[in-house]
């Protein structure tokens, strides 16, 4: 599944540091050992996931998973129709 928003001048810039993280989250679920690693190394539960998605430093954690993992970031950026450095920065967002 690839989330496509247009072309590339509709940058995830224009989109909320809460949006991005939903859609990122999207992609990350979208291949079972990038969801299995994203658990491991968050220390979500897919439940936390569920009741938490919400939640700014559950969506905080989803892109900071990705942010430590270029290829991810990379990929991810690119599958959202972003910059890895919006990701990066809606991450610090979530996080303030």
């Amino acid at each position: 599944m690839t989330i496509h928003t247009g072309d590339k001048s509709a940058d995830g810039e224009n989109r909320t540091a809460e949006v991005l993280a939903l859609e990122a989250l999207g992609w990350a679920l979208t291949d079972e050992k990038r969801a299995e690693r994203l658990l491991s190394l968050t220390g979500l539960t897919p439940e936390r996931l569920r009741h938490g998605i919400d939640d700014r430093g559950v969506q905080a954690a989803v892109l900071e998973f990705l942010a430590n993992h270029e290829p991810d970031l990379i990929a991810a950026a690119d599958a959202l129709n972003t910059k890895p450095e919006t990701l990066v920065a809606a991450a610090r967002e979530l996080n303030a």
